[in-house]
């Protein structure tokens, strides 16, 4: 299936999991997630099953002053 991460298209397997997609972009912690707009909890990645063309944002903090 195909899913949209931080704007770039990828291809998944069908009931991939949000863990699965920052796998895919070597994904690394600390970081958030939104699927299609709505924040997912750190605690729900595992569990968390993408549909096709889900837009999912991984957000790095940014910190300084």
């Amino acid at each position: 299936m195909r899913v949209i991460v931080n704007q770039v298209e990828y291809d998944l397997p069908s009931q991939s999991l949000v863990s699965d997609a920052l796998a895919l972009i070597n994904a690394k912690p600390p970081y958030a997630v939104a699927v299609n707009l709505n924040f997912v909890p750190k605690t729900k990645h595992q569990e968390f099953v993408l549909n096709e063309n889900d837009q999912i944002e991984v957000i790095a903090p940014v910190t300084g002053g």
